[in-house]
């Protein structure tokens, strides 16, 4: 039988009447999880006190995420403005239940930085607004350490700069154990990016260490096909009040950063995984993972992704419509010359997100 949320006993008045005891919008959410999935999946679920708390940060983020897409979205001309609203009543609640189920039983949490990135996406066959879970780095080392076999008591991540003095050991005839020596000379001084190496220890087995060294070309082969060259650095097209100008400017980008994610995810990676602690759970995290390789929906989200990454943060992707040609927004100066009307648009769209559809 499905089990789901209980709402809290109701409280007994003077009259004898009992009070009605209101859920948040967070907890109705959760409750609305576990009734989708069971009706789904013709299976019963209880969610773990960790995971109805995951659930509602599952909410909070992407209720977050919805409200900005949908000013995004009131913000574009008519013309070329989405034809679904970025609301709660327009998700796929089934597909979520599921998804939201299976990520949070692994442990990712959306809220946390480089756990999970939630992305809404318009889906012109059923109408209805998709949401797409991107693991970020943190999360590809959770799947590790929950459901790898044999994993490391400590895995090294660094990037090598052209100033650095970095040697590999690796393990040979004469040696027995994998291992390297690396020094920073110059730390406010450290060159050019020249690669980079993960290294997996074991502290009471160190034969079992291992050393995987990347160049600048092993890292950038790794780069998504997509890649904004807000993250990673190079040209791209310069635009003046909403349009482009013809000419070419160069981005500096965060190198370094996405360098050093690209060596955490291949570290994590290549832990194998322990297929005695596989479960429904984890089929299904890779099962999404693998649907949103093989998108196209997914690959040009990933090609209109948000310019706002600072440091080591995950970036927040935008929102696309499916089977729709990519169309060219305004860049963000000239949004900002319509402030006074982007207000009245952020006012309706918070409006419009305060109902959310969970009995």
């Amino acid at each position: 039988m499905t089990q789901v949320s209980q709402q809290p006993a109701p409280a007994a008045q003077p009259n004898g009447q009992v009070a009605k005891v209101e859920l948040s919008p967070s907890e109705r959410f959760t409750a609305s999880i576990e009734r989708e999935f069971a009706a789904t999946t013709s299976k019963g679920v209880q969610l773990t006190q960790f995971q109805k708390k995951l659930c509602m940060n599952y909410f909070l983020k992407i209720d977050s995420v919805l409200k900005a897409a949908e000013v995004k979205r009131l913000a574009k001309s008519e013309k070329y403005r989405e034809p679904t609203a970025y609301v709660w009543q327009n998700v796929n609640m089934n597909a979520l239940a599921i998804d939201v189920i299976a990520f949070s039983a692994v442990g990712m949490d959306p809220t946390q930085p480089n756990h999970l990135n939630p992305i809404p996406f318009q889906n012109k066959n059923t109408g209805k607004l998709d949401i797409a879970f991107i693991p970020g780095y943190k999360g590809t080392e959770i799947k590790a350490r929950k459901y790898g076999l044999d994993v490391p008591d400590n895995v090294v991540v660094e990037v090598v700069f052209s100033n650095d003095k970095f040697r590999a050991i690796k393990k040979d005839s004469k040696n027995k154990v994998e291992s390297y020596e690396f020094e920073i000379v110059e730390p406010f001084n450290r060159g050019e990016v020249v690669g980079g190496f993960y290294c997996h220890e074991f502290a009471g087995a160190p034969e079992k260490n291992k050393l995987r060294v990347f160049s600048k070309a092993d890292i950038d082969k790794r780069k998504p096909d997509h890649a904004s060259v807000e993250f990673w650095g190079g040209t791209k097209e310069e635009w003046k009040n909403g349009q482009k100008t013809g000419n070419a400017i160069e981005v500096e980008g965060w190198y370094e950063e996405m360098a050093y994610k690209t060596i955490y995810k291949a570290a994590y990676n290549a832990i194998t995984i322990d297929s005695q602690k596989i479960d429904e759970h984890y089929m299904a995290v890779i099962q999404r993972e693998q649907d949103n390789r093989d998108n196209v929906i997914l690959k040009e989200i990933a090609s209109n992704a948000n310019k706002s990454e600072i440091g080591f943060d995950e970036p927040v992707q935008d929102v696309t419509v499916v089977d729709e040609p990519k169309v060219e927004s305004k860049n963000e100066s000239s949004v900002s010359e319509q402030a006074t009307e982007a207000n009245e648009i952020k006012t309706r769209a918070n409006g419009q997100q305060l109902e959310a559809p969970f009995a």
